[in-house]
């Protein structure tokens, strides 16, 4: 497993969840829990090692954030066999051009008013560490590899894991 702490690891990061627009964003809930939630990244970039959500100003998770800031968010693409799981740190930040920057026709399923609408929070997500998996092997390479290490009483070695520090 590697660890990587330089500009890179941001590319690469970005490189893995780009075409992931679904992410599980875990929040420390007020009743002493964790609490997951699905939410859209709004990011066109990564280049500044931030995620951007929208969220709802008067929903759990946005008032959450000020006692508990600290997040977890997951990225999940079965299809591909890509998996990435970020520690991160997230705040409300009142910006209206980056809200313009990132809005699509999309959210206004959720925000009627658009990107002016007063219940309409940004969340920025300032990522702190990563752990992924990518695995490239087909699936039938991996059946048998899983097989193999079955027999042989040792681990498969499949696809690629590591960590990274943005």
């Amino acid at each position: 497993m590697d660890t990587q702490h330089d500009q890179d690891s941001t590319k690469q990061l970005w490189s893995l969840i780009e075409g992931m627009r679904f992410a599980m964003v875990t929040t420390h809930a007020r009743s002493d829990h964790l609490h997951a939630r699905p939410m859209t990244m709004q990011n066109k970039n990564f280049d500044d090692g931030k995620l951007w959500f929208f969220m709802s100003r008067t929903g759990d998770t946005v008032g959450e954030l000020p006692s508990s800031p600290n997040v977890g968010v997951a990225f999940v693409d079965p299809g591909d066999d890509k998996y990435v799981s970020l520690s991160a740190v997230a705040r409300v930040v009142d910006d209206r051009s980056k809200v313009r920057e990132l809005w699509s026709k999309m959210n206004d399923a959720w925000f009627k008013g658009g990107a002016d609408d007063p219940d309409l929070a940004l969340v920025e997500v300032s990522v702190v560490h990563g752990h992924y998996w990518d695995v490239k092997e087909s699936k039938l390479t991996q059946l048998f590899l899983m097989a193999e290490a079955a027999v042989t009483d040792e681990r498969p070695h499949i696809g690629e894991s590591g960590e990274i520090r943005v």
